[in-house]
């Protein structure tokens, strides 16, 4: 059983032929898929994508490069998509201080309201933090010190940190995740991380249609291709690629199953 934990199956490079990359996925043993929202239309569309496929779950929320598109009301858009079913998680939410699309200061507030509705509705994040992961964990500890004893708060997606940070994140009960970069050549960092990580805190994801594992290096990734990286992280620990595969699944379903209240 394999899992991808985070895809964008929804953009349109899939447009064309969606219905054949979720086959290929099934044929490589993927269980179950997550795919994320960046805004209000493609959190919509992720729920549409979880109604049609079976192994398909959605998170809904605003990623850092459109915080400044959440309009008032947007949170309780947010909220309300988020009583749907197949509604799994708040994401893909943070911050990105590399391409700065949205102006540091609204990734800032964004990513806080979301951190909060997040707990409001007892659901887990999916966060994106790149150039900002210091920044990012600031935050986070502030908003774990209100939340009491829950465990699988998030997880950071396609993680860029490195083994201290890690294990930072991991006190905070986060998950980390990790997609194709670790299949790159000179990936140090990466392959530290995935060595020395406890194997019930890691997360696989391919981020598709981007960061395509090395084999198939510049053209578009697919959930599928999380074979790849779960075999990586399997020759970088000494493991079964099948032990790998099951306990990366049965992490992302315990992180993403269903919470309809907040503890406490």
């Amino acid at each position: 059983m394999l899992a991808d934990s985070h895809a964008h199956l929804d953009m349109g490079e899939f447009d064309e032929d969606r219905d054949a990359v979720i086959e290929r996925a099934r044929q490589a043993g993927l269980a179950t898929i997550i795919n994320m929202g960046c805004d209000l239309p493609s959190s919509a569309m992720a729920i549409a994508l979880a109604e049609r496929y079976p192994e398909v779950y959605a998170t809904v929320g605003f990623h850092p490069h459109d915080a400044a598109k959440m309009a008032p009301g947007d949170l309780n858009g947010l909220a309300e998509m988020a009583r749907h079913p197949k509604v799994v998680g708040i994401g893909e939410i943070g911050l990105d201080f590399y391409r700065d699309r949205s102006p540091r200061d609204v990734q800032r507030r964004v990513f806080q309201e979301q951190l909060a509705l997040a707990a409001e509705l007892g659901l887990p994040v999916a966060i994106h933090s790149r150039n900002a992961l210091s920044e990012t964990l600031e935050i986070l500890h502030n908003w774990t010190r209100s939340l009491r004893g829950r465990e699988g708060r998030g997880v950071l997606h396609c993680y860029s940190g490195d083994v201290r940070q890690a294990e930072e994140l991991i006190d905070l009960s986060f998950y980390i995740s990790l997609a194709g970069p670790i299949t790159y050549p000179g990936a140090r960092t990466a392959v530290e991380v995935a060595r020395t990580v406890p194997l019930d805190r890691l997360l696989v994801e391919t981020d598709c249609p981007f960061l395509t594992p090395q084999p198939h290096r510049g053209k578009r990734n697919e959930p599928a291709y999380v074979a790849y990286v779960v075999k990586k992280i399997a020759q970088v620990r000494d493991m079964p690629v099948e032990a790998v595969a099951e306990a990366t699944a049965q992490n992302t379903i315990r992180l993403f199953a269903r919470r309809r209240r907040a503890e406490g």
